[in-house]
């Protein structure tokens, strides 16, 4: 077994390919939800039934009291947690000259502040100095965070800014303690995010232009990152940001 593993936003998307690359890994997976209840227990079912250990637990994480419940209750099903990933995060999409204050404020307390609550509870449980044997945590950040966001996108661009700088700052704080952290920022890639096929077919179109590569990344391509910074392999890795972005 390598450990026990969370990934916030786990049930579709960029977090469930984590979750099912973690498992192949060896990890006993939380699979954190905030609604989608179904997609979440199936993923952790199939995990499951191929003879892993996955469960999915519920919590938003744009609540410290559901965070810390969910700490807790992975404690008590499957062990301290590892391995941490804060991959959930939603979208804002508006001109600045026309934000409003509450989606803005959600937006920021589930892109920033749920990660350092998250990063809180896992330190706790990780760092050597608290009685922990060490840990990872990978928050997943964004490549709008360097380059600025799409057109209306300034305000989601500006909360992975943070993430980033969140991320250097926490590891120089706790690398002494035997917990490293990184960012990796995907760039466009195949999800739900895009709100359905006409977003998609329009990131796809900006991908051909933008994309060194010449396409979108598959949700797969960042797991095999996010995954791999978790591992020994990338013991000595610690306090920047990696780009999954297929040069863009």
């Amino acid at each position: 077994m390598s450990g026990v593993m969370i990934v916030t936003g786990g049930s579709r998307g960029i977090g469930a390919a984590i979750v099912r690359r973690a498992a192949q890994d060896g990890y006993a997976v939380c699979v954190n939800y905030h609604r989608s209840a179904d997609q979440a227990q199936a993923l952790a079912d199939d995990i499951s039934g191929a003879g892993g250990s996955a469960i999915a637990v519920q919590a938003d994480v744009g609540s410290e009291k559901d965070i810390v419940a969910m700490f807790a209750e992975v404690d008590e099903r499957l062990g301290p947690v590892t391995a941490h990933v804060s991959n959930a995060g939603i979208d804002y999409t508006s001109f600045i000259a026309d934000i409003e204050s509450a989606p803005l404020e959600r937006l920021f307390a589930v892109n920033i502040l749920g990660p350092m609550y998250c990063a809180r509870e896992a330190v706790k449980r990780m760092s050597t100095s608290r009685g922990g044997q060490g840990g990872v945590i990978v928050n997943v950040g964004s490549i709008s965070a360097r380059l600025g966001g799409l057109p209306r996108d300034v305000s989601y661009a500006t909360s992975k800014g943070a993430l980033d700088s969140f991320t250097r700052g926490l590891a120089t704080e706790v690398g002494p303690e035997g917990v490293r952290v990184v960012c990796v920022r995907p760039g466009l890639t195949r999800t739900d995010i895009f709100g359905g096929e006409d977003g998609l077919a329009a990131a796809e179109a900006t991908a051909k232009r933008t994309v060194s590569i010449g396409r979108m990344a598959e949700p797969e391509e960042i797991a095999n990152m996010v995954v791999w910074m978790c591992s020994h392999e990338a013991s000595y890795v610690t306090g920047f940001t990696y780009d999954v972005s297929g040069g863009r």
